[in-house]
């Protein structure tokens, strides 16, 4: 262990490098708040973060962040402010353009003004901390943020970026911004993609499982906190003050509260929800003599709301370029693009300071009660929500935000803005959305998918209890995989390791429909004139040997899986225009929609593709799937000459509880993985809270750091370090002991 203090001559030589962006009594002011936060460093680089107060420790958390990835916490900021094509250039002019329609700087402001003083002075303390690294750092050069304003949080905040924004298709977005045209006159939008390509995203999600007290070895209930995001996305971090904070965990950068963890009391895992809590409507708009328009809402009309917005942009020459929109909204929301002669809007949750704070006061919450009474805040429009707590409690809530709406609409889909019966009515409480609290099975589990078998036959919510619009989440091979999992384990007593082994089992499911056809087809041309030979019946032998588990060593694994999604590729084209496809429907699909010998001729040509790229089609799973990581920038770069790491687990589409989204990269022929299983966490909530934990690559953003890809060896092995959370074993483990204010 080592302390270090920051010399007083160096802090003042980078306040004057900074002077002419800050003033001094504001410096003065920060820094007395700075000599207030102690950080300290474990052995993994993890900021265990203290403060008096709990704008201390935000004060804290947000310059250590800065410390280990300043880039990621601007590029958040940009992102969320709508200025990224000021940087990235006119490529991004209508993601910005999508950002301002939603939220911008003066409704920020506005929302920030109204906020409550306690929530204001955790802003300013984000804002400070922030601003503070930036002057004692000169060598930090932003971007473009020079200066963070309190009011930034609000932009963004129920923890990821982006919100349910990022549903919203730039594409059509730029359809219609780009051509503003009166309505009725014929023109549509160019032909989108008639639905998203779910495989390639399929390893963006997460899992949450809970464990009650009658299934624990030590009667303590557990969790495991798994998400699923871009790597490097969100870091691990402890918050504590002497005000009753205490929370550790995943932070977003940027953010100044744990998104995804636990405090001594209680932990929630948040998965990804598609619970319907946003909506579509077509608008009936009409040009005026005077060049604006109305819409027609029952038997009146209304005039539609009017905004000039301005984005900026960098030119190809490097000058700052400015693009004017006229910007349309309606009661329902920001109109998005153009359907059939009418206009779409979104309406969708629109409450930036109940989300915030929900999203921090749940940070401290101390049991289920308590949990519960902040959930009532009604913030949370993003996310399914899996909780235990030390007294015994595990509960699973299906998203949160959720507005009353008449059933008899469909509201998967666009519905006439016009009709009063399309109104919302209100929100649901709390108690009427899907939801469980200590299930008979003893378990729960969420993967992205139905909330309809969350804790197993007989212990699941049922259908027809709920409005549709409710849940209209499919299931998904994950989800079936962690049934069949937890099912299994539960016949004995959970145990941290047993909780572990169940978030890596290595089942494949996905592959347990997709072989058995393989099979048949392979059958059905075998008995013909033109049986397959050599090679392919090679390959056939290996794979009905297979049992379906990954396996760095296995070469069944890496036929499959590009067998697989040569035939997802084959088959969705054959898809009918707004067929609905979700993971498992688009595998179910392709194994219906393609004959016996699409099938036999797509593992040939499988075998053809291995071998042109890696001089022999019999490759190990591990040889090809990669852990890299090189640069640190956002935008990581591969090399196939560069050291890597082995991967055996894959992406979820088929069904990997353990998710790790790969794919050759340009000048690659290996697969390198960017997304999947990022922070996972399980925890045991015991008088004394147990923990362990891994990070991809690790803590820091920075090449030259110890840090950097220190955690590496354990995430490619899904191996876990212990967690240290109270005091005295974080000075036993400590690297590093400073205060930023010294």
């Amino acid at each position: 262990m080592r302390r270090l203090l920051l010399p007083s001559l160096l802090l003042l030589s980078a306040f004057g490098a900074r002077a002419q962006a800050f003033q001094p009594a504001e410096l003065a002011r920060w820094q007395r708040q700075a000599r207030q936060v102690t950080i300290t460093r474990d052995t993994w680089g993890v900021p265990h973060v203290s403060g008096k107060t709990d704008a201390d420790a935000v004060f804290g958390l947000l310059y250590a962040q800065c410390e280990d990835d300043f880039a990621r916490v601007e590029a958040n900021y940009l992102d969320a402010l709508g200025r990224r094509a000021e940087v990235e250039g006119e490529g991004a002019l209508y993601h910005d353009l999508r950002a301002r329609l939603f939220m911008d700087s003066t409704q920020a402001i506005a929302e920030y003004g109204r906020s409550p003083a306690w929530l204001r002075q955790l802003l300013q303390a984000f804002a400070d901390g922030t601003n503070y690294y930036l002057a004692t750092h000169p060598q930090t050069k932003p971007l473009l943020l020079r200066r963070f304003q309190p009011w930034m949080p609000l932009l963004f905040s129920e923890g990821s970026i982006g919100g349910n924004i990022s549903v919203v298709p730039v594409g059509r977005l730029k359809a219609f911004y780009s051509r503003q045209v009166a309505p009725g006159t014929g023109w549509q939008p160019p032909q989108l993609p008639a639905r998203e390509d779910l495989l390639d995203r399929s390893s963006l999600g997460s899992n949450g499982f809970a464990i009650g007290p009658q299934l624990s070895a030590s009667g303590h209930p557990l969790l495991l906190i798994n998400p699923h995001t871009s790597f490097y996305f969100r870091p691990e971090v402890q918050m504590t003050s002497q005000a009753g904070l205490n929370a550790y965990g995943a932070v977003t950068w940027g953010q100044f509260f744990i998104y995804q963890g636990f405090n001594e009391h209680c932990g929630w895992m948040h998965t990804s929800s598609y619970a319907d809590s946003m909506d579509e409507y077509l608008e009936t708009v009409a040009p005026q003599p005077d060049g604006r328009y109305t819409y027609r809402t029952g038997t009146e009309q209304c005039p539609v709301r009017q905004q000039p917005v301005r984005v900026k942009y960098r030119a190809a020459d490097g000058s700052t370029k400015f693009r004017e929109f006229t910007a349309y909204y309606t009661h329902h929301g920001p109109v998005v693009g153009e359907q059939d002669g009418r206009w779409l809007t979104v309406r969708m949750m629109d409450t930036p300071v109940a989300a915030l704070e929900q999203s921090y006061l749940r940070t401290k919450a101390t049991d289920y009660a308590s949990f519960r009474e902040v959930m009532k805040l009604n913030g949370n429009a993003s996310n399914n929500t899996v909780f235990a707590d030390s007294k015994g409690t595990i509960a699973y809530w299906h998203g949160n935000f959720m507005p009353k709406r008449d059933p008899q609409f469909d509201w998967s889909r666009p519905v006439d803005g016009s009709d009063p019966r399309t109104e919302w009515q209100g929100l649901h409480k709390v108690e009427e959305i899907v939801q469980v609290k200590n299930p008979a099975s003893g378990w729960l589990q969420n993967c992205n998918a139905t909330p309809f078998t969350v804790a197993g036959p007989g212990s699941s919510p049922t259908p027809a209890a709920y409005p549709a619009y409710m849940a209209p989440d499919a299931e998904n091979y994950r989800g079936l995989n962690a049934v069949r999992v937890l099912s299994q384990k539960a016949r004995s007593k959970f145990t941290l390791d047993t909780l572990l082994a169940a978030a890596r089992d290595p089942h494949l499911t996905a592959f347990d429909e997709l072989l058995p056809a393989l099979a048949d087809a392979y059958q059905t041309v075998a008995d013909g004139p033109d049986a397959p030979q050599g090679d392919i019946r090679e390959a056939m032998t290996l794979l009905k040997a297979w049992n379906h588990n990954y396996a760095t060593t296995s070469v069944a694994q890496t036929v499959a899986t590009y067998w697989a999604e040569r035939l997802l590729r084959l088959a969705r084209p054959r898809a009918r225009p707004g067929q609905p496809l979700d993971q498992l429907a688009l595998i179910r699909f392709a194994i219906k929609s393609t004959t016996a010998p699409q099938k036999v001729n797509a593992l040939q040509e499988t075998l053809d593709e291995l071998t042109a790229s890696f001089g022999n089609w019999r490759q190990p799973w591990g040889d090809i799937n990669r852990f890299q990581r090189l640069t640190g920038r956002i935008e990581e770069v591969y090399d196939d000459k560069k050291p890597s790491r082995p991967v055996a687990f894959t992406s979820s589409a088929w069904g990997s509880l353990a998710a790790f989204g790969s794919r050759a990269r340009a000048g690659t022929q290996k697969r390198y993985g960017d997304v999947g299983n990022s922070f996972v966490a399980v925890v045991e909530f015991g008088p004394r809270v147990r923990a362990r934990s891994v990070l991809a690559g690790g803590v820091s953003g920075h090449p030259a750091s110890s840090h950097f890809r220190d955690q590496a060896p354990l995430y490619v092995e899904q191996q876990f370090k212990d967690i240290w959370f109270y005091p005295e074993d974080i000075k036993q483990h400590a690297e590093r002991i400073y205060s930023p204010g010294q």
